[in-house]
């Protein structure tokens, strides 16, 4: 089952069924009028917005091309990204001469959840100095989750699966770091994929907590990156477990996977471009790649094996913002 979540009058939008090729949807709105409504009722909402997505696989439905997304989830009560790629963090720990992280426990932090971006909207920063920077990953939304959960109990709290562009400003996070308090300059708002989708809408790329599909990213149209997310070390159960050692999680907390990464990245890309300087440093002793520039654009999407765009397409412009 695909969700999404359209344009209205109020800043949660209104909760609709997509049909599996994307082109078709129906209102949601007697059962739900938003996401966050369905999944704080779950148990009860599911049943009901699977016979409307059974309604759609029959031919009902209104096209989709007149309507304007929004954020599956406009704004969420928690956003919680980790770092589940060790190819990634390993690179990064060797550029900037970082001391190993010991893998005992995940990685994750807290982040900016009052407002996910649109897949489409423009994203304004106020600098280019800062250098702006695109993190592709994937997603998971939550209903309730107890204090304490297991992983293997976790996996039945995963809800919906989703694709987010994490925005960084990478001169503004060493700073940060070194606070030991967190990101706030560094991390903006997040852009999701139009669609969330249920696990089993996934088939077999849904297993083990884990993504199996690439992410494919284009800037400014040319292919940077088709990083495969089945490889994640550290599965999405296990990122809720983590996050709910000491503390429940409410429906609708975000956690992100972090960016997507391969061993072989040389051959493969990146679906950063903090990754691709890494790359550089270390092979040529200096990055040769810059950031992203105003007016450029980024593009990710995942494919399933049936050729399906999996959740849609996050296409974006990054655009200036005068403060």
């Amino acid at each position: 089952m695909r969700l999404a979540t359209i344009a209205n009058d109020t800043r949660d939008g209104a909760l609709v069924v997509i049909s599996r090729d994307g082109e078709r949807y129906l209102q949601a709105a007697d059962t739900a009028p938003t996401l966050q409504a369905a999944l704080d009722s779950w148990a009860d909402t599911e049943p009901k917005l699977r016979a409307v997505a059974a309604t759609l696989a029959q031919g009902g439905g209104s096209p989709t091309g007149d309507i304007r997304f929004l954020a599956p989830l406009p704004r969420a009560w928690q956003w919680l990204d980790g770092s589940a790629f060790k190819s990634h963090g390993d690179l990064m720990e060797k550029v900037f001469g970082i001391d190993p992280v010991p893998m005992d426990k995940p990685l994750m932090y807290q982040g900016m959840s009052h407002r996910f971006l649109s897949a489409t909207e423009d994203v304004e920063f106020p600098r280019e100095e800062d250098d702006i920077d695109f993190e592709g990953e994937f997603g998971i939304i939550t209903d309730d989750v107890p204090m304490g959960v297991s992983a293997a109990a976790a996996m039945h709290h995963i809800k919906l699966i989703v694709q987010i562009n994490d925005w960084s400003l990478r001169r503004l996070a060493p700073a940060e770091m070194k606070t030991g308090f967190g990101w706030i300059h560094a991390k903006p708002a997040c852009s999701m994929a139009p669609f969330a989708v249920t696990p089993d809408a996934l088939g077999d790329a849904w297993r083990d907590g884990r993504v199996h599909l690439p992410l494919t990213v284009d800037w400014n149209g040319e292919r940077f990156g088709n990083a495969q997310a089945g490889v994640m070390d550290i599965g999405f159960h296990e990122l809720v477990a983590h996050a709910a050692a000491t503390r429940d999680l409410c429906a609708g907390t975000v956690i992100g996977s972090g960016t997507v990464s391969n061993d072989n990245f040389r051959e493969i890309g990146s679906s950063c471009i903090a990754e691709r300087r890494g790359i550089e440093i270390v092979d040529d002793g200096a990055p040769k790649t810059g950031f992203m520039r105003f007016g450029d654009r980024v593009r990710m999407e995942a494919y399933g094996k049936d050729g399906t765009s999996a959740f849609g397409a996050i296409d974006q412009r990054v655009t200036r913002r005068d403060i």
